[in-house]
């Protein structure tokens, strides 16, 4: 189907919410937001939540498509996406490797690095680290975080030499190998993506002002005092520049569909600063990308279909290749 097929032929369409994640409770406000918003323009969509139900279950339903709106671990990092490509059910977002690379903030900056991409300096950090010498490489303040979690869950802002302990536990919690950034001082800026290939396009930039700076769980997703300023006030330039660096992080990792690129514009010199790329991103009430949506006209519900309408698979599928003459299949006939 191309991506100017109606919302009524897009066939049945299961969306993806809940799963097995630490951010299972925003998956499924997020699900349930784009499942009403689907039915709504008369899309045959149906809820389906693989951390109740066996994924076995989805190929025998005649769903056609999949909106992903899973968070995180088995959602966000590729797994969902392989066992989706082996069902043979298009889906939104990016591929199985581009989602695992995303989600694996350790590899994206090992990839945005090598293409020269700005991102903080970091230091990896397990069990036998050494964290008394961490503010010593990174200076102070910095970031503590786990490097394969979302929605700011295990992060940590460290401000002396005897919070690092405490910081790296709290993200070890989440996983082995921790992520010590170094603290860039600025405004938080994020570009939602939305397209294909040389079609990629980025949104308007929303700038976000949390109380104390603290853009944590709490202040993203359950209350109204953080502030969002869409489009950013940025000058035009900056913001053109902006723009182009997340499409161009968001292509070095392969993604495709839609996301988010986060970034930080450092204060001292407007220097932006990529941190992390999001491939499922939040599409609840309080989140970025309808947000940045509504900046250009576009609703909710719209959004949704756009994004479904892009669902595809991302691993080709050949035929069995023909042996040709004098050849058997492999596995076949005698060997002389």
């Amino acid at each position: 189907m191309s991506p100017s097929t109606a919302p009524a032929r897009l066939g049945k369409v299961a969306v993806l919410f809940g799963g097995l994640s630490a951010e299972r409770e925003i998956s499924i406000l997020s699900g349930r937001g784009v499942l009403a918003a689907l039915c709504e323009k008369g899309v045959d969509a149906h809820p389906f939540d693989p951390g109740t139900e066996p994924l076995a279950a989805l190929g025998g339903q005649g769903f056609e498509r999949a909106f992903i709106a899973l968070h995180g671990r088995f959602g966000e990092d590729g797994a969902i996406q392989g066992a989706l490509e082996w069902l043979g059910i298009p889906y939104t977002g990016s591929g199985v490797m581009a989602s695992a690379i995303a989600m694996d903030k350790v590899y994206t900056k090992r990839i945005w690095t090598t293409h020269g991409l700005p991102t903080p300096r970091y230091l990896l950090l397990d069990a036998t680290s050494s964290l008394r010498e961490v503010p010593d490489h990174l200076g102070l303040p910095l970031i503590i975080k786990p490097p394969h979690e979302g929605s700011t869950l295990g992060v940590s802002k460290v401000r002396g030499y005897s919070d690092v302990r405490e910081a790296f536990h709290l993200a070890a919690q989440f996983d082995d190998t921790v992520i010590a950034e170094e603290f860039v001082e600025g405004r938080e800026l994020t570009v939602a993506i939305l397209g294909h290939g040389q079609n990629l396009r980025a949104l308007p930039i929303i700038e976000i002002r949390a109380p104390q700076g603290n853009y944590d769980y709490e202040n993203k997703y359950f209350t109204d005092t953080t502030e969002y300023l869409c489009p950013a006030p940025l000058e035009a330039r900056l913001a053109e520049r902006i723009q182009n660096l997340a499409l161009e992080a968001f292509r070095s990792i392969g993604c495709e569909g839609w996301g988010r690129v986060d970034l930080i514009l450092r204060q001292a010199d407007d220097e932006p600063f990529l941190l992390e790329i999001n491939t499922s991103p939040g599409m609840t009430s309080h989140s970025l990308v309808p947000m940045a949506a509504k900046a250009l006209g576009q609703t909710y519900a719209d959004l949704c279909v756009e994004i479904l309408q892009g669902a595809s698979l991302k691993i080709k599928r050949a035929s069995r290749p023909d042996p040709g003459p004098g050849l058997s299949p492999a596995g076949g006939g005698d060997v002389e």
